[in-house]
């Protein structure tokens, strides 16, 4: 794997695709907003596993969104967050 891309802190969008094929970002997070909470290693893309193929180490993340970020009039506190692990290769700088 080469160098993580991104530190916990920065500010990160994901990249709004719809690939066809075995997908492991969730729609509802495509397009937003959010911030790297940490690295989490790096792991074989499962998207290439799937198939059989090699998947080189690629660098996977927790990224934290607002809530609203991801459903926008959400009522909870203005602090709710949710986190999910992303691939870097879904990722770009916000």
């Amino acid at each position: 794997m080469s160098r993580p891309r991104f530190a916990p802190g920065d500010p990160v969008k994901v990249r709004r695709r719809d690939p066809p094929g075995h997908i492991r970002t969730p729609r509802y997070v495509r397009g937003k907003k959010g911030v790297i909470e940490r690295l989490c290693g790096a792991f074989g893309n499962p998207e290439e596993l799937a198939y059989n193929r090699a998947g080189e180490p690629v660098a996977l993340y927790r990224v934290r969104f607002a809530q609203a970020e991801l459903w926008p009039g959400d009522r909870g506190s203005a602090g709710d967050s949710v986190d999910v692990e992303i691939f870097e290769h879904w990722l770009e700088p916000a």
